[in-house]
């Protein structure tokens, strides 16, 4: 795969030109406030949910008992 990769860019067979979007710095926001830079083809991103305000990365994550579905499983199937 390496040889190969060399052979294609040795011949000058790159990207071509005027087809792709312009790749640049964008800002994003989240509805929390929260706002960050990374790269992207928009300059501006909106978002609802980041890592700061996502209940799974805060520790606030909602428990949800599913109590009775193994159960109800078992009673379905004859496995008790």
């Amino acid at each position: 795969m390496q040889l190969r990769l060399e052979v294609f860019f040795k011949r000058g067979e790159n990207m071509k030109e005027g087809i792709h979007p312009k790749y640049q710095k964008a800002t994003v926001t989240c509805a929390c406030g929260e706002s960050f830079e990374t790269g992207s083809t928009k300059q501006n991103l909106k978002v609802e949910v980041c890592s700061k305000c996502h209940p799974f990365y805060t520790g606030k994550q909602r428990l949800v008992y599913t109590t009775g579905r193994v159960e109800r499983f078992k009673n379905k199937y004859g496995l008790e």
